[in-house]
């Protein structure tokens, strides 16, 4: 009876689907090649380019913004590995980038000389493709062998092919795979892991892997071993390999949703691979390996043997104790954060690990190191007031690279050399003139009655008169803080026009750790969305702005906040800018990669998840005797991650029912919505516009 009743159940819920799909007259946007669609995505660019780029102010915005982008004195931001320094550049002249190296002491000069090792302009010249570097998987020691990563178009799905870091030569009969969404680890020099489409039913519902498999150098892919073949609903299988001094450990981290995981440690050998699963809480953020240690961050609670470690902490296991299923023996925290506070990030070096603290969303660094009773810790004094971040930490020679900034102070690099103080290295030249702008840290309070931070960054000269053209932003998701950074590109921009640029770190994202995200999680969706009214409210209050000179903006996540707003409070706003949005919230998890994403919205199957999905999805709850402001919709005809069917879908629902309108796809760029630095100032350029014309002009 019980089995039928879930039957039963699971019918009705894929009939509700099918019923919700077959009742959107716009459905058809959804084929993201189709003809039809093509056609409407054509005339909705031309209408909105010639009212955007025809703008007297649109050529001089786009040349500041790329000019700030193709700079030669920019930092070069830089990677560690095995203490040479590696870096990927975009300019003018490298308009899909080069990948260089040079030596940390050259480095260090104003005058760095560099050994370039693959042009990709030049690639995709002699190729005749399209290609989008993606980054790149290097064996240590030497890494000299490495598995780049390159998309047509800017897409997450990739191909992969060896390259020789050495000879500057791709590997003849090297491992290469076909395109696919897929991960790769270095095993040893003739061995990867591999996660990645191997043909029919081997993706899930998400279009990812599901399965990794060890593939050895001169076999064909398909007779790779496997390792992992997981159920279609298991969100994610990624391979992982951790290459140290200390020691070498291998192995696969399972996600069944967005936010649990699963470890599993390879033993046995290359010939008889064996997987084992750590018998350890799902509610973790696995970090990596350090000596014979684990390192994980704590989403949930953990009580074991005795013992309690907090959510938020970062605690460390040795191995051996968590493969035997004995984590209690060993287990030790490493760094808890305050009650203000959370971890933003943790880098491994070679002899410590740095940890990146927030405390009111402003960075702090400290260093950890294992001793005899634990771990001991130490702030590194790195400067007050704007947020951090390690660049790299490099695992074979303890060296590392931080940067600091804050909204109004430009980057500065710091080194930080086999333990030593940090040492400022460069530092990128001012971009804007700060001296009459100021930014302030307030709180407004929600309708629960929390406390939500924001950050204003106005002229201090601004009246508060409720006049001031103003842009909000915000995210609000997947436990991603929004930290102080150097302003650019539209907030830049917009500062330099006269506005003022504010930043809300509503619930949902990782501002005070694992519980500021969970607050906002599922069935408590609307908190986020409460925050953000919430700051709106207060910056009108306080007299800053006002409905007429407020506007807001947001990507992805952040664009389903847009959609949320426009359609719970289009009294609040006068201008939209609404990014690679999700918003049909009722279809989200059969587009693209939308399955992975039910541990944070839920499941609109499950009719009780759907009935909350239902109350601030904002394709389904547009009102056709609603007044709206005008929305400015842009996406990418190639992100692979977040349909662009969201937005062309609500930007056409929304024409139906006589709203203003403006929309602009990119044929190519991915989640991004720019495939270069030329098409990122375009996107910048065509967004100061929109809000110039909605929130400056009389």
């Amino acid at each position: 009876m019980k089995n039928k009743t879930i039957g039963a159940l699971m019918a009705a819920s894929l009939t509700a689907s099918a019923a919700i799909a077959e009742d959107d007259k716009f459905l058809w946007l959804e084929d993201v090649q189709g003809k039809k669609a093509l056609e409407w995505v054509a005339e909705k660019n031309k209408h909105s380019l010639g009212i955007l780029e025809n703008d007297s102010r649109f050529k001089g915005l786009m040349e500041r913004s790329l000019k700030d982008y193709n700079a030669t004195d920019k930092i070069a931001y830089s990677g560690l590995y095995g203490g040479a320094v590696h870096n990927f550049w975009q300019d003018s002249d490298h308009v899909r980038g080069i990948w260089r190296r040079t030596s940390m002491k050259s480095y260090a000069t104003d005058d760095t000389k560099w050994v370039d090792i693959l042009d990709f302009d030049q690639l995709a010249k002699d190729e005749g493709e399209n290609w989008v570097y993606k980054g790149r998987d290097c064996l240590a020691p030497d890494f000299g062998r490495c598995l780049v990563r390159l998309s047509r178009g800017g897409g997450d799905a990739v191909v992969v092919r060896e390259f020789d870091a050495v000879t500057k030569r791709f590997v003849d009969g090297g491992f290469s795979t076909p395109e696919a969404k897929q991960n790769v680890a270095w095993v040893d020099a003739d061995h990867i892991m591999i996660a990645t489409d191997f043909g029919e039913g081997t993706m899930n519902t998400s279009g990812y892997a599901r399965q990794v498999r060890l593939w050895k150098r001169g076999t064909p892919l398909s007779s790779a071993k496997m390792l992992i073949n997981a159920p279609e609903d298991v969100t994610f299988n990624f391979p992982m390999t951790s290459h140290r001094p200390d020691g070498t450990y291998t192995g696969v981290i399972q996600g069944p949703d967005f936010f649990t995981q699963v470890i599993h440690i390879m033993e046995g050998t290359l010939e008889e691979p064996e997987l084992t699963e750590l018998d350890l809480p799902k509610g973790i953020d696995f970090q990596g390996f350090f000596a014979d240690m684990m390192l994980i961050l704590m989403r949930k609670d953990w009580a074991v043997g005795g013992k309690t470690v907090k959510a938020g902490s970062l605690v460390s296991i040795k191995v051996e104790d968590a493969m035997r299923g004995r984590p209690e023996m060993s287990l030790t925290t490493v760094y808890a954060p305050a009650a203000s506070g959370a971890i933003e990030g943790v880098n491994i070096g070679k002899n410590r690990v740095f940890v990146s603290v927030l405390d009111d969303v402003t960075g702090q660094l400290m260093e950890a190191m294992p001793s005899n009773t634990g771990w001991n810790t130490k702030n590194l004094g790195m400067p007050a007031n704007g947020s951090l971040n390690v660049i790299s930490a490099d695992e074979w020679s303890d060296n590392a690279y931080v940067n600091f900034e804050s909204y109004l102070q430009p980057d500065t690099l710091y080194t930080i050399s086999r333990g030593g103080k940090p040492e400022e290295t460069k530092s990128l030249p001012a971009r804007f003139d700060a001296k009459d702008l100021v930014t302030e840290q307030k709180f407004a309070t929600s309708a629960d009655g929390t406390k939500v931070p924001y950050f204003l960054v106005r002229h201090k000269n601004t009246k508060l008169d409720n006049t001031t053209p103003t842009i909000l932003y915000g995210y609000g998701g997947f436990e991603i803080a929004l930290t102080p950074g150097y302003l650019s590109g539209v907030g830049k921009l917009w500062l330099q026009e006269g506005g003022a640029y504010v930043v809300a770190n509503i619930r949902g994202g990782g501002e005070y750790g694992p519980a500021w995200h969970q607050a906002a999680l599922k069935e408590n969706r609307q908190r986020a969305y409460d925050d953000f009214i919430a700051v709106a409210e207060d910056l009108i209050s306080s007299g800053v702005t006002s409905p007429q000179h407020l506007g807001i903006r947001g990507g992805s996540n952040g664009g389903l906040l847009m959609g949320v707003m426009t359609t719970q409070r289009p009294d609040l706003f006068n201008a939209v800018i609404c990014a690679v949005p999700l918003l049909d919230m009722m279809r989200y998890h059969t587009l693209l990669a939308g399955a992975s994403w039910m541990g944070e919205y839920g499941n609109p199957d499950i009719a009780e998840e759907r009935d909350f999905i239902a109350k601030y999805s904002p394709y389904q709850n547009l009102k056709a005797d609603e007044t709206y402001p005008e929305v400015f919709f842009y996406t990418s005809t190639k992100d692979d991650r977040v349909h662009p069917g969201h937005a062309r879908k609500m930007a056409a629902k929304m024409l139906d029912m006589g709203k203003p309108v403006l929309y602009y796809e990119n044929t190519e760029g991915g989640h991004s919505a720019a495939a270069n630095l030329k098409q990122r100032a375009y996107t910048d350029a065509l967004q100061v516009v929109y809000a110039l014309k909605k929130l400056s002009d009389k």
